[in-house]
C-alpha cells in the first residue's frame, strides 16, 4: 500500500486500503472501504504541489483544522524568496520547520513533500522544483504525525481545511515518498535497442539503448514509480505524427523531448531543443492522457544523460546532475539503493528549453 487520498480540483479521493484498488477497473462505491483509523500513522507522507505566487507576503498555501476532536492542526505557508514554513500541532505538540529552495532565478512550480517516521523519531520536509534538480532538504526530530482520519478529512472535507488557489493537489501516502529526479515514461513507452524497439519497462540493467548519434550505450538503472495522477505527474499523451513519433506514447509533464533539424536551427540557433511535454497541451500535438488517479513510470538511467529513441522521437533519458555529491538528498532518492561511487555525474544540457508559445509554433510549423 501507498498512496492512499488525492484531492485535486477535479475530485477528492480517499481509500485506507490504497488508491491502487480505484484503478483496477472497478468503482470506489463497489468496493468495501478499509476501516479508517485515528492513530497517529507510523510513516507517511504529505505530498502538495503548487504555483509560485508573485506576492510579497507571506501565503497560506494550505491550512487543516481537524474537526475530531483530535486538536489536530497543519499550516503551509509560502514565504518570498522561494521558502517554505510547516507547523503542525497535536495538543501540546509543535513541529516547526522551515527551507528555503535557491530556484535558479524561475520557479513556475514547486513539489513540497513532508514525510515522517515515527519508529526513527524523525521527520523531513522537502521542497523542489519538478524537472530539474534543484532540491532543498530539512529534517526535524519529534515529528507530528498525521492519521487515515486526518488524511480523509483535508481531502473530504470543506470545512477542515483551506486551500490556496496556486494549490494543484495533495497526496497523502502511507510510506516515506522519495524525492529529487522522477521518471517520466509510461511502461509500455517503446524504446530503440540493439535488438529494436523493446516497452521501457521490460529494459535492465546492461541492455544498451540507441542515442542520437547512433551509438548505442548501457543501461546503468531503469526506475520505476507510482504515482498520483495531477498536477506535474499528470500523464500526458503525445500524439503522432507530430515530432515524428510512429504512434501515440504517454509521459509525465515534465518530460521532455530532443528534436532537432534545419527549422529548429534556423529559428532557434541550436542544433536541438527541448521541449516539456506540458507545453503541448494546449496544442494539437498532446492530449491528457488518463483519468486514473495514480500513474506509473519508468526512466532510463544512463552514463552521460544521453537522449533515447522513443517511438521515432528522441526524448531525455533521467537527469541526475551531481546528485552524488550531496548525500542527504541521494538517500532520499529512488536511487538511494544505488552505489554512490558508481552513479554518473549528469552535466547541464547545452540545448535551450522552448517556452510555451516557441513549442506550440515549432509542432504546427513540423506538422504542416
Amino acid at each position: 500500500m501507498s498512496w492512499i487520498a488525492l484531492w485535486d480540483r477535479k475530485q477528492a479521493l480517499f481509500d485506507g486500503g490504497g488508491l491502487a484498488r480505484l484503478c483496477a477497473g472497478s468503482a470506489a462505491g463497489e468496493q468495501p472501504l478499509s476501516p479508517v483509523s485515528n492513530d497517529p500513522m507510523t510513516q507517511g507522507s504529505l505530498v502538495v504541489e503548487t504555483r509560485v505566487s508573485p506576492y510579497d507576503r507571506p501565503q497560506t498555501l494550505l491550512g487543516i483544522a481537524s474537526q475530531t476532536g483530535s486538536g489536530f492542526r497543519l499550516s503551509l505557508q509560502a514565504v518570498p524568496g522561494g521558502g517554505v514554513v510547516l507547523v503542525l500541532t497535536r495538543g501540546g505538540r509543535t513541529a516547526h520547520v522551515a527551507v528555503n529552495l535557491d530556484t535558479g532565478g524561475r520557479a513556475d512550480v514547486l513539489r513540497i513533500t513532508y514525510s515522517w517516521d515515527l519508529q526513527a523519531n524523525v521527520g523531513r520536509l522537502a521542497v523542489e522544483q519538478p524537472g530539474t534538480w534543484r532540491v532543498a532538504v530539512r529534517t526535524l526530530t519529534k515529528p507530528v504525525a498525521l492519521t487515515m482520519a486526518e488524511a480523509q478529512e483535508c481531502v473530504k472535507d470543506d470545512a477542515a481545511r483551506v486551500i490556496s488557489g496556486d494549490l494543484s493537489f495533495i497526496a497523502f501516502s502511507d510510506r516515506i515518498e522519495p524525492i529529487g529526479p522522477m521518471p517520466s515514461l509510461s511502461e509500455d513507452t517503446p524504446v530503440m535497442t540493439a535488438d529494436g524497439y523493446q516497452k521501457v519497462s521490460e529494459l535492465q540493467r546492461g541492455d544498451v539503448v540507441q542515442t542520437p548519434t547512433g551509438d548505442l550505450v548501457p543501461v546503468l538503472a531503469n526506475i520505476r514509480r507510482t504515482v498520483p495522477a495531477a498536477g506535474l505527474f499528470a500523464p500526458i499523451r503525445l500524439r503522432a505524427p507530430f515530432f515524428g513519433l510512429s504512434r501515440d506514447i504517454i509521459t509525465s509533464p515534465t518530460q521532455r523531448l530532443v528534436i532537432g533539424g534545419s527549422r529548429v536551427e534556423y529559428m532557434f540557433g541550436s542544433e536541438c531543443v527541448l521541449i516539456p511535454a506540458g507545453h503541448l497541451l494546449h496544442g494539437n500535438a498532446a492530449t491528457s492522457g488518463g483519468t486514473t488517479p495514480l500513474a506509473t513510470y519508468c526512466q532510463l538511467l544512463l552514463p552521460n544523460h544521453e537522449a533515447i529513441l522513443a517511438a521515432d522521437t528522441y526524448v531525455e533519458s533521467m537527469d541526475v546532475g551531481r546528485m552524488r555529491r550531496r548525500r542527504d538528498l541521494l538517500n532520499a532518492s529512488l536511487l538511494s539503493g544505488y552505489p554512490r561511487r558508481l552513479l554518473p555525474e549528469h552535466a547541464r544540457t547545452a540545448f535551450p528549453v522552448l517556452r510555451e508559445f516557441d513549442a506550440l509554433t515549432l509542432a504546427a510549423q513540423r506538422a504542416a
